[in-house]
């Protein structure tokens, strides 16, 4: 019997010489589409799991910045939970008492509200005229192009039945006091446990190298984070009190009001300083009648925070912890969409953390070089 030979193709080989695995050559292009899919789950997790993840985020974040003040009470011979009890008690009694020098200045602003609409409809009673005008030109024009021979126009479809202010406050209210008081739970444990988590991750590194480099990794992002935090947090409340004094003297209404709302949106890059420049400038467009007077409020703003921005914040921060502006704002505007204003000022924090973590990994160093807002070496 005759045996038929096959010829068997070779193997495709690289410029080597050497023979490569077809399943290879397509591998690269696989792990790039598996890659944006992982993206894009982590994304939708997040998104889906805000009810968990918010809170667990900003107690993270609370916590870099209060480990230290627990730390130095376990100098003086308090335990961990003790302290860590003392801490979280001293954030929510200074958080109330925020909420109650702001409720005067809250109150009166909200009673003079009738006053401040009458003003705002006399100041700008030319523009109504100018717009009734318009309007009325505009059905004159559509009665004159109407051709339907007086035939009715259908009635609108009726509503929807929609679901009343007060239930949609009470809901909101609601889920806020349950982010709230989970954020003060994890945030008294995380307190409380000390570095118990950083130990299991150690232990849970199989090499002694990849334990070295977990410690550093976590030391790096606690110490520079909470440092970063704690610097931004004192350059905010100097912000809102010089705000504040400056609307005082510029004999603004609710100047407190004003400087607490610049310390608290300067949290949010860029943004929040327009929203509350916008602001001042329209109460002082409505509270004084003189327009030097008027421009003034939000020229010695746009001083301040300008001052603050390009001068303040760099020197005592420092260049390695600057971040380029342009992802920054894309950051802003991804944790916006998916967490709305909670996100946006949290957008830099986690932001920073990531770009610490790609610092000190190497195979993720031109990420972090890529993040860094340090102008780029010419070679």
């Amino acid at each position: 019997m005759v045996q038929r030979q096959f010829d068997i193709p070779p193997a495709p080989s690289d410029s080597s010489g050497e023979a490569t695995d077809p399943d290879r050559v397509a591998r690269p292009g696989h792990e790039q589409v598996l890659k944006a899919l992982l993206v894009l789950a982590i994304f939708y997790t997040l998104d889906a799991a805000r009810a968990i993840v918010l809170p667990l985020m900003l107690a993270l974040l609370l916590t870099l910045v209060l480990s230290p003040a627990v730390k130095a009470l376990t100098r003086v011979r308090l335990p961990e939970p003790v302290g860590a009890a003392l801490v979280v008690a001293a954030l929510i009694a200074g958080l109330f008492a925020s909420v109650y020098l702001l409720r005067d200045p809250a109150t009166e602003w909200i009673r003079r509200a009738p006053q401040t609409l009458s003003q705002v409809e006399w100041k700008i009673r030319g523009i109504k005229n100018s717009v009734e005008d318009i309007s009325q030109a505009a059905r004159k024009v559509e009665e004159i192009a109407n051709v339907d021979g007086g035939k009715s126009a259908a009635p609108p479809p009726s509503a929807a039945p929609q679901t009343s202010i007060l239930s949609r406050i009470l809901s909101g209210t609601q889920g806020v006091l349950v982010s709230a008081i989970s954020t003060v739970v994890l945030l008294y444990f995380l307190l409380a446990s000390g570095d118990m988590f950083l130990r299991k991750l150690v232990r849970a590194m199989p090499t002694l190298t990849d334990k070295k480099r977990a410690v550093e990794v976590a030391r790096a992002i606690q110490s520079d984070m909470g440092r970063y935090l704690l610097t931004i947090t004192c350059i905010n409340a100097g912000l809102g009190v010089v705000t504040a004094l400056a609307m005082y003297l510029l004999g603004m209404p609710n100047a407190v009001l004003w400087g607490a709302m610049a310390a608290i949106l300067n949290y949010v890059p860029y943004l929040g300083g327009a929203v509350t420049l916008a602001t001042v400038g329209v109460v002082a467009f409505f509270t004084f009648d003189d327009a030097a007077h008027i421009a003034a409020v939000p020229a010695v703003f746009l001083a301040l925070t300008t001052l603050e921005a390009q001068v303040v914040t760099p020197i005592l921060t420092g260049r390695s912890l600057t971040l380029n502006p342009v992802v920054i704002f894309l950051s802003m505007l991804v944790w916006t969409w998916l967490w709305g204003i909670i996100g946006a000022l949290m957008a830099v924090p986690i932001l920073m953390t990531f770009k610490i973590l790609c610092d000190h990994v190497e195979t993720l160093a031109p990420i972090g070089e890529f993040l860094s807002g340090k102008p780029a070496e010419p070679g």
